[in-house]
């Protein structure tokens, strides 16, 4: 293995210890900053699926930042690679979450827990397997990008107005978004 993927792999996985504590403990910041509205643009304001995706995206973005300047433009595929990998986490706390609770009739604490931390490091995992693709266009990094601040304006956006489906429905009150209201 050459010094560069030795060196891609190892900043992967010291990302994927990066995101897993920084995203578990977004899961309290909000109220530890006494539900300050900010806070909850990127910290879950409640136990929705939504909101804990959050925990997962938020951190990513910011060890893909880190990351970067750590790189310094060294990958071609640095940026499609980071973005394919943070969209990958998402989908995965999802699909398994919502997976294992349709076969179990419940959710389970410690499967909840491992579901974030398979996804991450899924996540970080694709995402040095693309950097090492050959070349793509750099539109599509252009148009991942693009998709990442959508998905990002989405979390602020749908933490005020969510839309009325399961996916964002606190499973514990029964409400939705944020409850400012203590």
């Amino acid at each position: 293995m050459s010094e560069m993927r030795k060196k891609i792999l190892r900043l992967e996985l010291i990302g994927a210890g990066f995101i897993i504590i920084l995203g578990s403990l977004l899961h309290f910041t909000f109220e530890w900053f006494n539900r300050f509205w900010l806070v909850g643009i990127f910290s879950a304001v409640n136990e929705s699926v939504w909101e804990h995706l959050k925990l997962a995206v938020f951190p990513a973005v910011l060890w893909l930042l880190i990351e970067d300047k750590i790189l310094k433009y060294e990958i071609p595929n640095f940026v499609f690679a980071k973005v394919k990998g943070i969209f990958l986490m998402p989908v995965l706390i999802i699909v398994i979450f919502y997976g294992y609770t349709a076969i179990l009739g419940k959710n389970i604490l410690w499967l909840d827990i491992s579901t974030f931390i398979i996804a991450v490091i899924s996540g970080q995992f694709l995402s040095y397997w693309i950097m090492f693709w050959r070349p793509v266009q750099r539109g599509y990094a252009i148009l991942g990008l693009v998709l990442l601040v959508g998905l990002l304006i989405c979390f602020a956006v749908f933490t005020f107005y969510p839309p009325k489906i399961f996916l964002f429905q606190d499973p514990l009150s029964s409400s939705y978004g944020i409850n400012l209201v203590k």
